[in-house]
């Protein structure tokens, strides 16, 4: 039986930016091991056990492995399955299914949002560290999952779908949809905000499509593909109701447009079901990230061009599942040039090492290792603002920043765009 890993001719191009090797500078923890690891896992030569767990989840998912191998190999999706069949075997831990039932239910999400932001101020410091009305807040305390002194964003008094109508006629001749994702409905609101302020000025109406379930990338990655299956199969019939009506469906995420527009049809390949795969390949063609449309379909550039200077100045850092899963990185830097000074970062392509829940909750101090490196990057360039077109990479990078005292402040591109606007 042939493996992912029988196609690997192990020439270790994969090894010297992979971000958890990096970290460990273990080849257990590279991405040529963990193909090892899986086909001796199914050749049957390895058991399951706790041990093998952690290694698989130290993983980040950057996929910087299938940028640059030259076989092209599906490391993640390998490492995605393995996951899949660890849980099957070993069971999920008693956190990780809280999270993710809560996540699959938006009533849940909603009263635990207005419970957090009656109660946050008792376990946080709420301060105003990032742009404009985006709050963050401190933890007083260590907690479980959460260390003292961790930065994270505040919970708003209302989620960004309930605070606006079902539609927003703008008087154009185009309409949009708008997926937001759970952390700008809850967190980051400011983005979603932001982003129906542009489409107001280009005249563009927009269906918030507030049936919407979420992506289920955080699902994906810790193998709870039950729970894949059931949100994609959602989203698609929504969407495919939608589409009838709509130009375009835009995502100011970049992970969860990379599991809506990219992984849905993998998964479905992965569980063979070819059926679900077409649908999902098939509304893929009218989803994007949002900062692609904004630039390839809309007079939203020139429009700029006719704005003022802004006085700050900007570096822009890649989130992984937008330059490397969807292609996307000149789009928002062109956007932004527009009416910012522009600073490219040293190595703007590498991990900020978010990394998912097991990430964040089990491994927090490889989190911080790999964002430290990412600060200092943000530090050199001596600009006001980071940006990046992604909530995850927004609150890894946002704690780090805050861990190491930086003056810099995280802002969504969109956020800045429309400040212009």
């Amino acid at each position: 039986m042939n493996y992912v890993s029988d196609l690997c001719v192990k020439c270790g191009k994969c090894i010297p930016n992979c971000t958890i090797y990096d970290i460990n500078h273990d080849e257990v923890t590279s991405p040529r091991g963990f193909l090892d690891l899986i086909a001796m896992y199914k050749e049957g030569k390895l058991q399951p056990n706790k041990e093998l767990e952690s290694v698989f989840e130290s993983c980040f998912l950057c996929n910087y492995c299938v940028e640059i191998c030259p076989s092209k190999l599906s490391v993640d999706n390998a490492i995605e399955k393995m996951r899949f069949e660890l849980v099957k075997e070993l069971g999920m831990p008693w956190y990780k299914k809280i999270i993710l039932s809560c996540l699959k239910n938006r009533k849940w999400l909603d009263i635990l949002a207005k419970l957090g932001y009656i109660f946050q101020s008792c376990a946080f410091h709420i301060q105003n560290k990032d742009f404009e009305k985006n709050l963050g807040m401190r933890a007083k305390f260590s907690m479980p999952f959460v260390k003292k002194g961790r930065f994270l964003s505040s919970f708003n008094k209302k989620s960004f779908l309930n605070s606006n109508p079902d539609f927003i006629d703008n008087g154009g001749s185009k309409t949009i949809g708008l997926y937001v994702g759970c952390l700008t409905n809850y967190c980051y609101t400011q983005t979603g905000f932001s982003t129906l302020k542009i489409l107001k000025e280009l005249k563009i109406n927009v269906d918030l499509m507030k049936k919407q379930a979420c992506c289920g990338v955080a699902h994906f990655f810790s193998g709870d593909f039950k729970s894949v299956e059931i949100l994609a199969k959602k989203n698609i019939e929504y969407f495919e109701e939608k589409l009838q009506k709509l130009d375009a469906i835009i995502i100011p995420e970049a992970t969860c447009s990379a599991m809506l527009k990219i992984d849905y049809e993998r998964f479905f390949m992965m569980q063979n079901e070819q059926e679900w795969a077409n649908r999902a390949k098939k509304i893929s063609s009218k989803i994007y990230i949002a900062s692609q449309y904004l630039y390839q379909f809309t007079s939203l550039k020139e429009l700029l061009k006719n704005k003022k200077q802004k006085k700050y100045s900007i570096t822009y850092h890649d989130p992984c599942h937008a330059r490397r899963v969807q292609g996307v990185f000149k789009e928002p830097r062109e956007l932004l040039k527009a009416n910012y000074a522009y600073i490219e970062m040293q190595d703007s392509n590498t991990c900020c090492g978010f990394g998912g829940i097991s990430m964040q909750t089990k491994h927090y101090d490889k989190t911080l290792s790999v964002g430290e490196k990412k600060v200092e990057m943000i530090n050199q360039t001596m600009a006001h603002f980071i940006s990046a077109e992604c909530s995850a990479c927004r609150m890894q990078i946002s704690n780090n920043l805050e861990q190491k005292s930086s003056k810099v402040v995280f802002a969504h591109p969109l956020e800045l765009i429309a400040e212009v606007l």
